[in-house]
């Protein structure tokens, strides 16, 4: 599903300013000790709990431990207790959050998170948000679009953008992918469109400029029984050019990319049924990096 580039949904903005390299967002597991595959333990001494017993208390009670770290917040970044502006610090435990609380407010017309740090995590966790937006259903719809643009971008940018958008959303490019003049599907068919950014990268960061690179995965097109235009995933990499404006990052221009994707797996499709009960019954969240 294309946001940017040359077929007319994107900014301005090319997206190829050079940088120093970010590090995508990613989880790490525990890592184990002991070899799995090894002969059992001989059973404790009768009348004293196994060391096995005594392992999964430990492990419980550190689970207890780190659940009620994660639920205290705060604007600590990690463990230690100090505070990263950059977005940078990776010192941390392998199942423990970390960074800033994200955001402190969220628009109640359209949804969009706001008010995101004035730092190169900010501007990272405020580039997310605005990909997951840019690539919903909501942008098909000319009154939803319109209340979405002034949201992400600058006041400068909106007015343009909202023209260009207008006429790549027009009643004959929708048509063309089974949905009417106010991005509605037929009857009996569900449109699908929605981003997942899976990492963010900081190209240019100058305080109160910022180009942030998003790659992100999604599933797009329309659900239902003799589709012409069945959902599939796509996998592209946004990137904003950001700016700093009333407290908050805005958008002045965005441009997407094709990939990294990786190889396709041999699981079998799910029906449309299936793909338009997932969308209707799983919410979306607010995205930090």
């Amino acid at each position: 599903m294309s946001l940017g580039g040359d077929d007319g949904y994107g900014g301005d903005y090319d997206g190829r300013e050079a940088g120093p390299e970010g590090h995508l967002t990613r989880t790490r597991l525990p890592e184990g000790d002991g070899d799995p595959y090894g002969p059992a333990r001989r059973p404790g001494r009768t009348g004293r709990p196994s060391r096995n017993l005594v392992t999964v208390v430990g492990v419980v009670v550190l689970l207890i431990a780190a659940i009620a770290f994660a639920n205290r917040g705060g604007g600590k970044d990690n463990a230690s207790g100090s505070t990263d502006t950059s977005g940078t610090n990776t010192e941390s435990h392998p199942t423990a959050p970390t960074g800033r609380r994200p955001v402190e407010g969220k628009n109640t017309t359209t949804g969009i998170a706001s008010g995101f740090a004035k730092s190169q995590q900010g501007a990272q966790s405020a580039a997310a948000n605005y990909a997951v937006a840019l690539g919903s259903a909501d942008m098909f719809n000319r009154e939803r679009r319109h209340r979405i643009v002034p949201q992400i971008f600058t006041s400068a940018a909106a007015g343009p953008l909202q023209t260009k958008l207008d006429k790549a959303y027009s009643a004959a490019s929708l048509e063309k992918i089974g949905l009417d003049a106010n991005g509605k599907a037929a009857n009996g068919m569900t449109y699908v469109s929605r981003t997942a950014p899976l990492g963010t990268k900081i190209g240019k960061f100058a305080g109160t400029t910022a180009t942030v690179e998003v790659w992100c995965t999604g599933v797009f097109g329309t659900a239902g029984e003799g589709s012409k235009n069945p959902v599939t995933n796509d996998w592209f990499t946004l990137t904003l050019k950001l700016r700093w404006v009333n407290n908050d990052w805005k958008a002045e221009g965005y441009s997407q990319k094709d990939g990294p994707a990786p190889v396709n797996s041999d699981r079998t499709a799910s029906t449309a049924d299936e793909i338009a009960k997932a969308v209707e019954q799983y919410g979306g969240f607010t995205y930090a990096r």
